[in-house]
């Protein structure tokens, strides 16, 4: 990344973090779900999403295949190119929390570096890790893309769990076992997280 200029400086604005915070009557978060493809993240936070959208929450889901679609469309799938996909994401979280949303993010982040570098961009409390406890086979099973399947016969290079590694979460604040559990006790999970913190 280059060097920001010295002449481009933060403006700071009039209307704070605190009092979007208090527009909307809840504190502002992001909410990192990680795991390999197939293990429900985004299903999970969108499910998440609906549920607090019933309690007039203001939220909004950042979806791997969606960012790609714009954002991030200028990237492949190489580790570099990884990387520079969760460093734009964490990004555009931190401006979301500042917007006061509670912002789920719903991308298979693979390493470890970054996702730790999402959460340092913000401050412990701002930041929750969910770690999709999938295993491989399920996740193989499931294959609702058929991506597994395509990764197995040499069509897709760098595929998360095959032919490019995953990094499980050391210390996430919650591991959810998207493989047995239901989708509603999963959802629960995240909420009671959410009560817990005082962020809804």
């Amino acid at each position: 990344m280059e060097k920001l200029d010295k002449n481009i400086v933060w403006h700071n604005a009039t209307i704070t973090r605190a009092k979007r915070e208090q527009l909307n009557q809840h504190r502002s978060i992001v909410l990192w779900f990680t795991g390999l493809s197939g293990a429900g993240k985004s299903t999970l936070a969108h499910a998440v999403e609906d549920r607090l959208h019933q309690l007039n929450c203001r939220t909004f889901v950042l979806d791997g295949d969606n960012v790609r679609h714009g954002l991030c469309g200028d990237l492949g799938f190489s580790d570099q190119d990884r990387r520079e996909n969760i460093r734009r994401v964490a990004e555009l979280a931190k401006l979301m929390l500042e917007a006061g949303v509670i912002t789920l993010t719903a991308f298979i982040s693979p390493f470890r570096a970054e996702r730790d570098l999402a959460r340092n961009l913000l401050t412990s409390d701002d930041f929750i890790e969910i770690h999709c406890a999938c295993s491989l086979d399920v996740c193989e099973k499931r294959d609702v893309k058929g991506l597994y399947k395509k990764a197995r016969q040499g069509e897709i290079a760098n595929f998360t769990g095959i032919s490019s590694p995953y990094e499980r979460p050391e210390n996430p604040e919650l591991t959810i076992d998207t493989g047995s559990m239901s989708l509603d006790e999963c959802v629960e999970q995240v909420l009671v997280l959410l009560k817990n913190r005082n962020v809804i």
